[in-house]
């Protein structure tokens, strides 16, 4: 059964492919959910899957891609339908 996990990702995160290269992580990983922009200026990340896939997920997500500067990292456990792919929007 997989887990799904909601982080939200705050610092330089949009205009810096975050959201992108979140999908391209995702998918190596074997993750559906989706990273969408938020008007605060975060990125959301729905990451559904194996635990260990998630958790390499989240170590990356505190990292984010190269132009990208992550400050904060809150994650949730949520009960949500698995989604069937990774998005971004």
């Amino acid at each position: 059964m997989a887990t799904c996990q909601l982080f939200t990702i705050k610092g330089r995160v949009q205009g810096v492919f975050f959201r992108d290269s979140t999908r391209r992580v995702a998918q190596t990983l074997g993750i559906t959910g989706y990273a969408i922009n938020l008007d605060d200026g975060s990125v959301e990340v729905l990451a559904c899957g194996e635990a260990a896939a998630i958790d390499k997920l989240a170590a990356w997500l505190r990292e984010g891609p190269q132009m990208a500067r992550v400050d904060d990292v809150n994650v949730h456990d949520i009960d949500v339908d698995t989604p069937a792919d990774f998005q971004i929007g």
